[in-house]
């Protein structure tokens, strides 16, 4: 049911953090994985990393927020391939401000880097995937897709649009075969909350207080719950917001 042998699966952010682990968890359960991000040397550090694993790797170097980028790398995935099984929208960024600091630009730049990008990139898998009558797209949220935060509201607002376009796509792409289904992950350790961290010096106490598990989670956590997902454990599900926090978004 898990197994993911001879599906094609492109990660987009895949070559550090959330997307990485999540690159690799697919891998493992038998995944071929191409990795797409703006970064050609961590795309290639991240597909070293694969293979000497004994894992099937290869990199895109394209913008999740230019269209005829993504136009580009997708139909070079479909031509190495001959075929797009599985998605996960995981590119994004932050910047944290108070509300009153953001420029317009920097709104438009994070609306477009953690929600446009998804919408674009899962338009362009579209037409391989409705061909087979056949997909699985993972999109990444956050913790801010449900919950405000002072400091992030473009990021927030992206995020809970990931909520809301994954319900769309999915009622609109059933027909076709193809589930669409996200992801939620609490407090992860990652780069960008390394820096949450530093600005906000009480987060990690609040937290571990807050989250059940009692610890920060991990990139490797959301490994499984991605597999389910993608596999054919999950076929009747689609449309679903599942987080991977440990309890901390039940604790209310």
């Amino acid at each position: 049911m898990f197994n993911l042998k001879g599906k094609v699966a492109i990660v987009t952010g895949g070559n550090g953090g959330i997307g990485l682990a999540i690159a690799s968890g697919l891998a493992e359960a038998g995944a071929v994985i191409a990795i797409i991000g703006r970064d050609a040397g961590k795309n290639s550090a991240a597909c070293e990393r694969l293979t000497a694993a004994g894992e099937t790797a290869i990199s895109f170097v394209a913008d999740v927020t230019n269209e005829a980028s993504v136009e580009s790398a997708i139909d070079e995935i479909s031509t190495a391939f001959g075929k797009i099984d599985i998605l996960v929208n995981n590119a994004g960024s932050n910047d944290r401000k108070l509300p009153q600091d953001y420029t317009l630009a920097e709104w438009n730049t994070l609306l477009s880097a953690n929600l446009t990008s998804a919408f674009i990139v899962s338009q362009a898998v579209y037409p391989a995937m409705s061909r087979s009558k056949s997909g699985k797209i993972i999109n990444i949220g956050s913790m801010l897709s449900i919950f405000g935060n002072a400091r992030a509201a473009p990021y927030a607002a992206a995020k809970g649009g990931i909520v809301q376009l994954t319900k769309s796509l999915a009622q609109a792409w059933a027909p076709d075969g193809i589930n669409v289904n996200a992801l939620l992950p609490g407090w992860i350790e990652t780069e960008l909350t390394k820096v949450a961290r530093k600005q906000l010096p009480n987060l990690d106490e609040q937290v571990k207080i807050r989250t059940p598990q009692g610890r920060w989670g991990r990139p490797e956590d959301l490994a499984g719950a991605a597999v389910f997902l993608a596999s054919r454990a999950s076929d009747f599900v689609t449309g679903i917001t599942l987080p991977v926090d440990g309890g901390y978004s039940s604790n209310t």
